[in-house]
């Protein structure tokens, strides 16, 4: 079953997630487009949807402070 949000993705929220992932990919030295990425991807939504990280600063520090990451 897919995962459904319940509000959609603006431009805004958008914005936000790729900003966040551009800047914890380059801190980590990896690609946007690598399998580490992509599961750091999946995480952020969840952190911006389901644990109110919704804005860049507090989504990235959830990123950072992610052991599975």
């Amino acid at each position: 079953m897919p995962l459904l949000y319940s509000a959609p993705f603006t431009s805004e929220d958008l914005d936000i997630l790729r900003s966040a992932l551009d800047a914890w990919c380059a801190e980590k030295q990896i690609d946007i487009r690598s399998v580490e990425a992509q599961f750091a991807t999946s995480t952020a939504l969840d952190l911006f949807y389901q644990s109110g990280h919704n804005d860049h600063d507090k989504l990235l520090s959830a990123l950072r402070g992610r052991k599975s990451l």
